[in-house]
């Protein structure tokens, strides 16, 4: 089982999740934002299914500095704006087969785990 982790270092919820996996023995695809933002498809993959506000930490420091507060954009410039800036996502966007999360999600993440773990019994 791998699963794949957008965020930041400096992100507390980034780190939980990485503890989380780590302490499950799960490889992790760690993509930090700060050094690699996320591509315009794989944040579109995440808006698909949480819709674009969900991405949008309006209550980071990112947030604020920026201004946002008033800004009323389509969802088309709020995925561009997200590219150009990865410190106003909400993270970690986790992603593990099909499956996503936005923000800490660890009864998710258990049950990944759980089915993770039955599927790797299974094909032995």
């Amino acid at each position: 089982m791998e699963v794949q982790v957008f965020g930041t270092k400096k992100s507390a919820d980034t780190r939980k999740a990485l503890r989380f996996f780590a302490e499950r023995r799960v490889r992790v695809h760690f993509v930090d934002l700060a050094e690699r933002p996320a591509s315009l498809g794989e944040l579109e993959r995440f808006a698909r299914k949480f819709g674009v506000a969900a991405l949008v930490d309006r209550t980071g420091k990112r947030f604020a500095e920026l201004g946002l507060g008033n800004a009323h954009y389509s969802d088309a410039r709020w995925l561009d704006r997200l590219v150009d800036e990865p410190g106003l996502l909400r993270t970690p966007l986790t992603r593990w087969q099909h499956q996503l999360t936005i923000g800490l999600a660890e009864s998710t993440w258990k049950e990944w785990v759980g089915v993770g773990v039955r599927a790797g019994v299974a094909q032995r």
